[in-house]
């Protein structure tokens, strides 16, 4: 006589995970036309459409490359919706020295790792070693030095930008409560 097995299905509370059932899960596969991985990156299908594809990792990502928010908008229409969200989000720049995904250790921004790349430094360097780097290139390429070279103009310019977001960092460093 065949043993009945134990079921966990049963009483209060259930004992098993909710979730967890005995038939076979439904596989949402690829949209992609040829592609039979499992579907579970959902992309939309127009900029206003509630409707979505629903893509693979790699189809995803050739999807996205290619994605325009403002498709289908005339020139006037994706100004103004993109001035319209830049309105409605700047209510997160009380939030903005909580950045997300910046590279590093998270203590410098995007901007300051490009500045510190256009003065010729590490992403650790302190701000001294950014005040005698930013003499010693300002003096190199300073227009005066080059009169007639445009390059040195540019050059010159990216420096100073540089290091005024290094400046504006420092002075917002200093201004944080301890």
């Amino acid at each position: 006589m065949a043993r009945p097995t134990r079921t966990n299905d049963w009483g209060f509370p259930r004992w098993r995970g909710y979730g967890s059932a005995r038939e076979a899960q439904k596989v949402r596969l690829c949209d992609r036309e040829g592609c039979d991985l499992p579907g579970d990156r959902p992309a939309p299908k127009s900029p206003n459409s509630r409707e979505r594809w629903y893509f693979c990792e790699r189809h995803a990502a050739e999807y996205n490359a290619s994605w325009n928010y403002f498709a289908g908008l005339s020139a006037e229409e994706a100004a103004a919706r993109e001035a319209k969200e830049a309105r409605e989000a700047a209510g997160f720049a009380s939030a903005q020295h909580h950045r997300w995904a910046g590279p590093g250790d998270g203590s410098r921004s995007r901007d300051e790792l490009r500045a510190l790349e256009a003065l010729e430094l590490e992403p650790d360097a302190d701000f001294e070693a950014v005040r005698a780097a930013w003499r010693r290139l300002a003096k190199e390429w300073h227009p005066d030095v080059r009169p007639a070279d445009a390059e040195a103009a540019k050059r010159f310019q990216q420096l100073q930008a540089a290091y005024e977001v290094l400046r504006a960092a420092e002075e917002r460093k200093s201004w944080r409560p301890a």
